[in-house]
């Protein structure tokens, strides 16, 4: 009687985080997603940005030795 009782609660636990993993899985799907399709639709913008950003860190340098 004790060993199927055992038995039960172990197989119960394992189940348990088999669900889990599962919805960490699903979790981790639904993020990803969201990325990709955040990236799809702001692509460009995102590109025009960052693409604007290199000359302006570039020409930090040469600001910073004449304000000396």
């Amino acid at each position: 009687m004790l060993h199927q009782i055992h038995a039960f609660i172990t197989t119960y636990k394992q189940a348990l985080c088999a669900a889990t993993a599962i919805e960490y899985g699903l979790i981790a799907a639904g993020i990803s997603l969201a990325i990709v399709a955040t990236v799809f639709v702001f692509g460009d913008s995102l590109e025009a940005l960052f693409g604007g950003m290199t000359p302006a860190l570039q020409a930090i340098p040469a600001e910073v030795e004449t304000s000396r």
